[in-house]
């Protein structure tokens, strides 16, 4: 902890937070009550008796004041770091609400937890407190905050990428300044690439392949260098996943896709996947630029791959092939692997084929598959959509301008029928019918 230089004053704020019964003006007197020039040193010293004062406040009565002694605290020397529990406490109980009143303080703790673990030789321990920080403290899932990027870095630079499913299963739909003043436009493109790279790492392609793109397509003045190295990922993700690249949409920033087409990766996708020798020609001239790219992998698994997708093409030329014939195309020499690469595919739906004893192989086309789970979706959509039609229905129908318009006369010849002049009159003598009687 740190030297007690300043024991009246963090005694006179613990004053001030056990007391203070409005919030806002607790915040108030915290943020700018004190000096800048000695703010944090205070915020980080002891009590005048030489007591820790996170261990007299509660962390959720309490956490306004906590958060601004913690995020002192992780952001200083090592003699005033908190102990580790109490971090891991906060993050996990304090109020969202009330956190929300100092978003800057909630981004330096974020920042100092992460140093803070790295200091202690363990940069893996940050990544529960802050997963409790980028799960609690935003309204829900879909707000993008400063913690998201820094979690996420987090995970990544460990290689923790399970950690992250919870949160990139929720897509970013929302910002909102008030609760993240000092978020930036490459807070959200590190989001997204670090999401990419994560779910790559998983070998969640689709799901990567969605992160990578949010990133490449942001929209922007210039194209960011992030942008870049999104869309080099994107495109050898898509390569694995689908044997082919895909069309970027129209808002994609046409300097970037101009830049793209002059590197090394466009030369590579025109090869794939069926000249192969040019493809590892490439890769072997330029490896070390994939290898400063950090792309190694995911060009390997994609000229893993290539056969795999030479073969998925022959099936929409050809009704039978051997084994033998398959693996000229393919450029496999033993019919086992052959045997291996087309049974792999048959198990992951890519081909719809069988396999003679002779090794004959009979592609056909897929049949159409749905589990129990999707067709219960379908039809709870069907549903929903079922009553909201009937809903909107019955509002139209009890719509007086709809009615007016509806008993309007458009024939000039038109007359009332005797039943029509009954109901006009008791209509004239009741009243408008209860709107409730279709309910």
């Amino acid at each position: 902890m740190a030297p007690n230089d300043h024991p009246v004053f963090i005694d006179h704020v613990l004053h001030q937070i056990t007391t203070t019964n409005n919030i806002r003006d607790l915040n108030h007197v915290l943020k700018n009550g004190l000096a800048r020039e000695t703010k944090e040193a205070v915020l980080a010293s002891s009590l005048s008796s030489g007591q820790d004062p996170l261990t007299v406040l509660d962390v959720q009565v309490n956490t306004l004041g906590v958060l601004y002694i913690l995020s002192a605290r992780v952001s200083g020397s090592s003699s005033a770091h908190p102990p580790w529990g109490i971090v891991q406490e906060f993050c996990r109980r304090f109020n969202p609400e009330h956190a929300r009143l100092a978003p800057d303080r909630i981004t330096k703790l974020a920042k100092g937890i992460q140093r803070m673990a790295t200091h202690y030789g363990n940069p893996s321990s940050a990544i529960t407190p802050l997963s409790d920080l980028v799960t609690r403290y935003p309204p829900n899932g879909s707000y993008l905050t400063t913690i998201h990027p820094i979690f996420l870095l987090t995970c990544v630079t460990t290689r923790n990428f399970l950690p992250t499913l919870p949160v990139l299963a929720q897509f970013i739909t929302n910002v909102d300044t008030s609760i993240s003043p000092d978020l930036h436009y490459t807070d959200n493109l590190a989001y997204h690439y670090t999401g990419g790279v994560a779910l790559a790492a998983l070998k969640r392609w689709r799901e990567a392949e969605e992160y990578f793109e949010i990133c490449v397509t942001s929209p922007g003045t210039y194209p960011a260098a992030l942008q870049m190295e999104a869309l080099k990922k994107l495109r050898l993700v898509q390569l694995i996943s689908t044997g082919k690249i895909s069309n970027l949409p129209k808002y994609t920033h046409p300097l970037l896709i101009r830049l793209f087409k002059n590197t090394s990766y466009q030369v590579f996708i025109n090869a794939y996947p069926h000249n192969v020798d040019h493809m590892r020609e490439i890769y072997e001239k330029e490896r070390s630029s994939f290898t400063q790219d950090k792309n190694m992998g995911l060009l390997n698994q994609a000229i893993a791959r290539a056969p795999r997708w030479v073969l998925k093409k022959l099936t929409a030329t050809y009704v039978t092939l051997h084994l033998s014939d398959i693996g000229r195309a393919i450029r496999i020499e033993d019919e086992d692997e052959v045997r291996a690469l087309l049974l792999s595919m048959i198990e992951a739906n890519d081909i719809s084929a069988q396999i003679s004893a002779e090794g004959t192989v009979t592609f056909s086309d897929p049949l159409p598959q749905f589990t129990k789970a999707q067709v219960d979706t379908v039809l709870k959509d069907v549903q929903e959509q079922t009553a909201l039609l009937a809903s909107l229905e019955q509002q139209v129908g009890r719509s007086k301008d709809f009615l007016s318009k509806a008993a309007k006369p458009s024939d000039p010849e038109w007359a009332h029928t005797a039943e029509e002049e009954i109901f006009g009159n008791l209509t004239a003598q009741h009243g408008m019918w209860d709107e409730n009687v279709y309910s």
